[in-house]
């Protein structure tokens, strides 16, 4: 007998008894079932684990059939008795065999459905998702009617699972996610003096305001934006001031410093007096809607930052949740080249080439210097950097992450963020102006995620002497 079952039961009776699991298989899965609970802990933080039963960890298992080390991982076959045939995403079923009677199409339909799921996201050379199968025995499913024999599929590349290994655990990179940058101004008073770019034009051809519907009988009615023009002009002003408080004025913890609302409510009633115009059917009441209160926010603070004297200091703006990203998380399937990693070195299993060596030989040199101690490809990893070219905020995605040793001793390690460049472009300009100007002295201002330098690089070949070079020169 198998201390993992292979198999598993699967009914109402089974998940109320509370004997869904045996001794020998909650103490092998003992790992499984605490990171399970650590996980649930921060899902519900109000509750107590006290409260997990045997069913809450067997449904836990149905979950994550197939997953790598969940407690589902080596559930091979699933005999289900009417507890399947809706809300189980398991995306490793190959095979469903019907042993008994369908009463309507409809369940058929249900039972079918639990393997449509697809297993791998990767695309293919032309940007497709390769297609995928599973083989139906005994279930009377009548979709397309069709007739004639089909050509066996061919089956395509076998993808790699790429994904953080927990025994690299000491070779982690974390790093914050930020959404924004913001200035710690010198003074709390806060004064203004408008200019042509604190303006703000609302038009109808940003936003229709009344939209004709006919049919092809009966008559046309006209539908308004019902009501929002009735709104009263101080709505306005508070909610813009609100969203400049919150987005731009808070303190090292991340609250806001509400003592400046009065001054950002009497700084946002004279900018809609001065700088709002209103074209052909527009109206200031629009200022309620997302997309244009949140420009007006930005250009009122744009403005506050400009009119004030002195130091600012540049700080981010981070996520308000999941502040910190890591590569413990990475976990994907791929069918482009890759690169095996060095286990000493890197977090993640292997590096993902976009192209045919430059990624290789990149990840190689990292290996090979003694002053890195851990690094990461940019890829799946959710690290990134807010932009702005033409007046469209975009994300930037830079090439990898380095821990370097340069000097200041173990506890005060270097993170390097290297960007491997191609030809000159105008947005690879605006992206890494913004990386060293920007995003680089609101880290290091911040304070709290250790220190961050911006390297760009043209020769992968030679990226051991341009790292070694950087480091000589930083101070």
């Amino acid at each position: 007998m198998r201390p993992r079952p292979n198999s598993i039961l699967i009914d109402s009776e089974q998940l109320e008894s509370g004997e869904g699991m045996s001794d020998d298989f909650k103490k092998i899965a003992a790992r499984e079932i605490a990171e399970f609970q650590a996980e649930y802990r921060e899902r519900f933080p109000g509750r107590d684990l006290d409260s997990l039963t045997e069913e809450d960890l067997l449904r836990e298992v149905m979950n994550t059939v197939g997953k790598h080390g969940k407690l589902g991982e080596h559930v091979r076959c699933v005999v289900s008795v009417s507890m399947l045939t809706e809300g189980w995403d398991a995306n490793t079923v190959t095979h469903i065999l019907g042993v008994r009677a369908f009463g309507t199409q409809l369940l058929c339909e249900q039972v079918v459905g639990r393997g449509l799921r697809r297993m791998s996201y990767a695309v293919n050379e032309a940007g497709l998702f390769n297609p995928e199968y599973a083989e139906v025995y005994g279930v009377p499913f009548s979709f397309i009617p069709c007739s004639g024999s089909t050509q066996d599929p061919k089956p395509g590349p076998t993808p790699t699972h790429v994904r953080a290994l927990e025994d690299r655990i000491a070779c982690e990179i974390t790093f914050p996610r930020v959404i924004g940058y913001r200035y710690d101004l010198p003074a709390e008073k806060l004064t203004v003096k408008f200019t042509p770019e604190s303006k703000l034009a609302l038009s109808t051809s940003d936003l229709p305001t009344k939209t004709e519907m006919s049919s092809i009988v009966g008559e046309s009615s006209f539908h308004t934006l019902y009501g929002l023009k009735n709104r009263r002009e101080q709505e306005v002003d508070f909610l813009v001031a609100k969203l400049v408080l919150e987005k731009y004025f808070r303190d090292d913890a991340k609250s806001p410093k509400l003592w400046l609302f009065p001054q950002l409510l009497a700084i946002v009633r004279q900018w809609r007096t001065q700088c709002v115009t209103c074209k052909d059917d527009a109206f200031p009441q629009m200022l309620l809607l997302a997309e244009f209160a949140h420009d007006a926010a930005d250009r009122i603070y744009r403005t506050i930052v400009t009119s004030t004297d002195g130091e600012k200091t540049l700080k981010p703006i981070l996520r308000p949740y999941d502040t910190v990203g890591s590569t413990r998380f990475v976990d994907f399937d791929t069918t482009r080249p890759v690169y095996a990693t060095n286990p000493k070195r890197c977090h993640i299993s292997h590096v993902v080439a976009d192209t045919e060596s430059w990624e290789q030989k990149m990840a190689q040199t990292l290996e090979d210097m003694p002053e890195v101690l851990a690094y990461v490809k940019n890829q799946n990893l959710g690290f990134t950097i807010p932009y702005t070219l033409a007046g469209e905020e975009r994300q930037y995605i830079p090439d990898f992450i380095v821990r370097v040793a340069d000097g200041q001793g173990p506890d005060d390690l270097l993170n390097l963020i290297v960007e491997v460049s191609g030809e000159a472009r105008k947005d690879k300009a605006a992206k890494v102006a913004t990386a060293r100007t920007l995003w680089i002295p609101a880290i290091n201002n911040h304070g709290a995620y250790g220190r961050w330098a911006f390297l760009e690089i043209s020769d992968p070949w030679d990226a051991k002497n341009t790292i070694r070079a950087t480091l000589e020169t930083k101070p």
